[in-house]
């Protein structure tokens, strides 16, 4: 396996969790990044971090993307870890690195689904909207920051791997928190706490969901970086 420098989480619980994986691994540890929501904070952030630390200086940079995703496909459920082949933003596609996929793949083939993906630029909370996008767009799974990441790397040559963990269902709604994200990518407590106010049941069923996503991402980190 190909060593991987670089880990790029999106910041907060999904990080703090990728982290205490890695806690337990001894040997080589990769740096690990939190990185902010959203493609125009994340492409902003990504173009600074270059210029601190160039990741060109590596002879064989690799970036492995970690959180969690959205299932758009009723194949997809809570708890179940995708592996990512493609992005797909506003109709233009990025694509994962075939090699450095294919090696992670086979490390955790039974554990692991091939899937096709999406990003938004906001939360797509309503099941109806999931299954539309899912069926419209042929993506398996959505998120907030994988074209961005992809997009910016893969000009610059750099290899990049995308393992995720769903957290909700394209089933039920979920409530609507994009208002709690701030334009600078990060979550807003007292917005957040209100849209999950306003919606008690659909925020119980997210919060449940990502809990159950987090432990598995927490438990999936140290798999992977453990071998």
């Amino acid at each position: 396996m190909t060593t991987i420098n670089t880990v790029l989480v999106p910041q907060g619980a999904e990080y703090k969790a990728v982290c205490s994986g890695l806690s337990g691994v001894t040997g080589l540890k990769p740096t690990v990044m939190p990185i902010p929501i959203g493609i125009t904070p994340l492409t902003k952030y990504l173009q600074q971090w270059s210029k601190d630390k160039n990741l060109l200086n590596h002879p064989q940079p690799r970036v492995l993307v970690m959180g969690l995703c959205g299932s758009l496909s009723k194949r997809y459920a809570i708890g179940d870890i995708v592996l990512y082949q493609d992005c797909n933003y506003q109709g233009n596609s990025q694509e994962c690195d075939r090699t450095f996929t294919a090696q992670l793949h086979f490390l955790t083939q039974e554990k692991v689904s091939l899937v096709k993906s999406m990003t938004s630029d906001r939360i797509i909370y309503s099941a109806a909207e999931k299954q539309h996008l899912g069926e419209t767009l042929a993506a398996d799974v959505v998120d907030m920051e994988g074209f961005a990441v992809l997009n910016f790397f893969n000009d610059m040559g750099i290899a990049v791997a995308m393992l995720r963990v769903v957290s909700d269902d394209c089933q039920h709604d979920i409530p609507n928190l994009t208002s709690a994200i701030s334009s600078d990518g990060s979550l807003q407590p007292l917005p957040l706490a209100l849209g999950l106010l306003r919606q008690p049941i659909a925020a119980t069923r997210l919060i449940r969901g990502s809990l159950k996503g987090l432990k598995v991402l927490e438990e999936f980190t140290n798999l992977v970086f453990s071998h």
